[in-house]
């Protein structure tokens, strides 16, 4: 069974894009500088970018009282920051990722299948007792999945985090590769 958390309101969640030298512990310092400073990470995903010397995280963070450009100053002084950017609502397209086990009787399967076409989801593996589905789309697109598929029994869920970009040609690249 999966618990929901108290919905707090989103006016103080914050989606930042970072650059990063990609070396041993820069994760464990980033996320250091959260913890240290009591600010809640709702998401963190960390990847490679198209330079193999560079990783991109994306920090979804809820900042109580903090503003968050005081976020960004302290996430700049970190030595294997490059770039820290606050990505604004209208200015982004994000994307997380969901695999759902549900345990689960055979005749209930071509109902789990249509639910799953109507979120352009896909069925992953499939046994006679359970199936596990596939997903991608905002949170708030996979929040209503969850919720949908509840009724059925989830035993397992894992999701990925969120991912942003930046909409049109703004990019976060080392000074050096600015403008190229």
């Amino acid at each position: 069974m999966v618990e929901k958390t108290e919905q707090v309101p989103s006016g103080n969640v914050h989606t930042l894009s970072l650059l990063v030298e990609n070396k041993p512990a820069v994760l464990q310092r980033i996320a250091g500088l959260f913890a240290r400073r009591g600010y809640n990470i709702e998401s963190l995903s960390v990847g490679p970018t198209e330079r193999p010397e560079y990783s991109r995280m994306t920090v979804v963070v809820r900042l109580t009282q903090k503003p968050v450009q005081q976020v960004v100053h302290q996430l700049q002084k970190l030595i294997p920051v490059i770039e820290v950017r606050e990505l604004s609502p209208s200015d982004k397209i994000e994307r997380e990722l969901v695999l759902i086990k549900i345990k689960t009787p055979e005749r209930n399967h071509a109902e789990l299948r249509a639910l799953a076409e109507t979120y352009e989801a896909q069925i992953v593996d499939v046994s006679p007792d359970a199936l596990m589905i596939e997903a991608t789309g905002t949170t708030a697109k996979l929040d209503t999945l969850e919720e949908r598929l509840e009724s059925f029994g989830i035993t397992e869920l894992c999701r990925s985090g969120v991912i942003a970009l930046e909409r049109g040609f703004k990019t976060l690249a080392p000074p050096h590769l600015k403008g190229t």
